[in-house]
């Protein structure tokens, strides 16, 4: 082929993988907020999205392989089909489907049953898995173009692979830095399809001329050949390359899923640590193949030993360097030092597959796009499987770390096999290297689990499908911690989140719903009112944690007027017919904590509004931080319901927001006092510094914030389900938006 045309392709695929990888960002998001903010649904949609590519690689490369023989139309007509489809699926069918599934599985049960973990899981592939087939098919289908053009290229797959993964890096940077946060989820789906359909037209013109040139009987394809190139690889046999490809893939995505709960408390849990770990690994991957198509050049590929051997030693590093001895951890605080060194632990690995995965495929197609599809599949049902086999069985049961180390044992295994033809000298020496490396991560790296059993007192691991959760401390001095992010203390701040609302509520209360369980301090508080009270909590393992911060939880637990449903609060909002006096939510930090926006939003108010009972309170927290965005969640609030309250905490930054469609009756402390019962009386007095019921109440009132004046001083930002503005702020932090 000439440059020219090389190039242009080279665009179209690296267009092709940009708008990939913006959908499944883009989709997962938009899963979390229909089917619950759970591991579970991150790894159905990879794996899904995984299983389409595998499936339309198989498929399109059959096609092809027909379309080969019988040459009735360009194989660049079908690429043109495919990519049309894509984009009708990604921007508009997907979020449709999303919307009919999450309807249709109110009624499924709680999202801990096995009956609602399947069925969302099955939803979930009904609505993604034709257009990630159609991803897939892109592969073998410009394959086969190529093949049409140039008849001697055995190296195709790689080329277009080389693109493939420099444009899926840059469409998960575009839409995490800059495309969210500006134009919003649909527009930024509508955006991608345009992509897709600007690919297809392209595609259109390139198969007509093709077949022009066939019909006019003036094929370019013999004086288009591509010199012979001596591919990697060459004495392994078929049989081993399929268990490489699977392997490979397998622990690749399981230890994706994995880094991104290992690494959480130094990366925090903001959508740009998702996009910065998906953004290294397919940098890193770009890199390596980019490393293996210039040794292609040059003839001069390394040995398949060799290169299994780094990837052994490659796949311990991230177990190895997760310690926190090495990160200087300053928990729920950004460590820009030690994410770079996390992160830049995954990159030898990430190279190295780079080469590998390319090199393999090359050498097991030949530049034959049926034989390159087959391979492709296998490839990527071991990037399906192996997100399941972290979640559902690896983590609920082992340590991230440990994790890691299992999922990187079979690399030193493929090692010693592959190294048996090797002098003994040289194949002990590589393997005592590879198990040096092993013991490190075994015996000497200290993850954030190990470091807080050791330091702190009393500390107990909990795991489970959502989370991992760590309760520690002693006295007035305990703490929890969810996937090594802590989430709150024992502080009278929670108190007051059920006892603000209650005592306002005009008229005596009858039923609370408190969104969010954390250490149960508000559920406690709440039930200290006689009232009807029911918890709602996504991770199982807090609920479990609710007697290490209180001596009385059993008492809680077995209270006839209390109850605790382990789900996603949204949806339960959403699968319910129950009202109530008074909603409280409490929504995990920090604000900016990906997918945190769902119980922020404008949208979320409107739902929650439908719940409560006339005269009914509305409670929602806000922690301190950035102004402009605790005044963007306010105006949400306010333009939710027509009467909004905020008051200063008793102690430290944030503000508790009352928000009623009735006016809030403007209480003095004496009256707040007075309302309350006896056990309500006691239970916010168990932590104030004065025994002093209104004077403490007094601290509170006199912390009122003037809603409307704040409001009208500022840009009008608020937070919507399509514009989260709390997770996407890089560019307004910048200036730059």
């Amino acid at each position: 082929m000439n440059l020219s045309l090389r190039r242009l392709l080279f665009l179209l695929f690296f267009l092709s993988g940009f708008c990939s990888l913006v959908y499944q960002v883009v989709w997962t998001r938009m899963a979390f907020a229909a089917f619950g903010i759970i591991t579970p649904v991150l790894s159905v949609v990879l794996s899904v999205f995984m299983l389409g590519l595998s499936v339309g690689a198989w498929a399109g490369g059959r096609f092809a392989g027909r379309l080969a023989r019988s040459p009735v139309l360009s194989a660049a007509f079908f690429y043109a089909a495919t990519e049309l489809m894509i984009g009708l699926g990604g921007a508009l069918a997907v979020p449709k489907l999303f919307e009919l599934g999450e309807r249709s599985l109110l009624s499924a049960g709680q999202t801990n049953s096995f009956h609602y973990l399947f069925l969302s899981a099955l939803v979930l592939a009904v609505s993604i898995f034709p257009w990630c087939g159609f991803m897939g098919a892109t592969f073998p289908l410009m394959m086969a173009y190529i093949r049409e053009r140039d008849r001697n290229n055995q190296e195709s797959f790689s080329y277009l692979y080389l693109a493939n993964v420099l444009g899926a890096m840059s469409g998960t940077l575009w839409t995490a830095l800059v495309s969210v946060e500006v134009l919003g989820f649909k527009e930024t789906l509508w955006d991608a399809a345009a992509c897709n359909w600007v690919i297809a037209v392209i595609s259109v013109f390139l198969g007509w001329n093709q077949r022009r040139s066939v019909a006019d009987a003036r094929p370019e394809v013999a004086n288009l050949t591509s010199p012979a190139i001596t591919l990697p690889f060459q004495n392994t046999p078929d049989r081993l390359i399929q268990w490489l490809l699977f392997s490979t893939g397998f622990s690749a995505m399981a230890m994706e899923v994995i880094w991104t709960r290992a690494f959480t408390p130094v990366l925090l849990t903001q959508v740009y640590s998702f996009a910065s770990i998906v953004c290294v690994y397919l940098g890193a991957t770009f890199f390596g193949s980019l490393w293996y198509r210039r040794d292609l050049r040059r003839g001069r590929a390394h040995s398949l030993t060799i290169v299994v051997f780094l990837l052994a030693i490659a796949a311990f590093l991230p177990a190895m360097t997760d310690d926190f001895r090495l990160l200087n951890v300053n928990w729920n605080q950004v460590n820009l030092t030690g994410s770079a060194f996390l992160l830049a632990s995954i990159c030898p690995f990430c190279a190295v597959l780079g080469y590998l995965t390319p090199g393999l495929i090359d050498k097991y197609a030949a530049g034959q796009p049926v034989e390159a599809g087959k391979a492709y599949a296998i490839n990527v049902i071991g990037c399906i499987l192996g997100p399941l086999f972290a979640s559902y069985v690896l983590l609920p049961w082992i340590s991230e770390k440990s994790a890691l180390i299992v999922l990187s044992l079979p690399f030193l295994g493929y090692y010693l096999f592959l190294s048996k033809p090797v002098p003994p000298k040289q194949r002990w020496s590589g393997g005592l290297i590879v198990c040096a490396v092993l013991v490190w991560a075994v015996s000497v790296s200290e993850d954030y689990e190990n470091f807080l059993i050791k330091t702190e007192k009393d500390t107990i691991v909990r795991r489970d499908y959502a989370a991992s959760t760590i309760s520690f401390g002693e006295g007035r001095h305990k703490y929890l911690f969810v996937n090594g992010v802590g989430m709150t203390g024992l502080t009278p701040i929670t108190k007051f989140m059920a006892h603000l609302p209650l005592a306002f509520h005009r008229g005596r209360p009858q039923s609370a719903l408190i969104i969010c369980f954390g250490m149960g301090t508000t559920y406690r508080s709440a039930l200290s009112w006689d009232v009807n009270t029911t918890a709602v909590e996504l991770v199982p393992g807090v609920v479990k944690a609710f007697g290490f911060y209180h001596a009385d939880a059993s008492h809680c637990l077995d209270n006839p007027e209390g109850r605790i449903v382990v789900d996603d609060g949204r949806r339960f909002l959403k699968r319910t017919a129950e009202k109530f006096d008074v909603i409280v939510i409490d929504p995990p930090p920090p604000p900016e904590a990906a997918g945190s926006s769902l119980l922020y939003s404008k949208e979320f108010y409107e739902l929650a509004k439908q719940h409560l009972n006339p005269h009914g309170i509305l409670q929602t927290w806000v922690p301190g931080g950035e102004t402009s965005l605790v005044l963007a969640t306010v105006r949400s609030v306010s333009e939710s319901f027509p009467y909004t309250r905020g008051f200063g905490p008793v102690e430290g930054a944030g503000i508790h927001l009352l928000a009623s469609r009735e006016p809030i009756e403007p209480l003095n402390a004496g009256q707040l006092a007075a309302r309350m019962p006896e056990k309500a009386r006691k239970d916010l007095l168990e932590w104030s510094p004065t025994p002093d019921l209104a004077a403490y109440w007094g601290i509170v009132l006199s912390r009122e914030v003037p809603i409307k004046e704040s409001l009208d001083s500022v840009v009008p930002a608020r937070i919507t389900d399509d514009h989260p503005y709390n997770e996407y702020f890089l560019l307004r932090r910048a200036n730059l938006f």
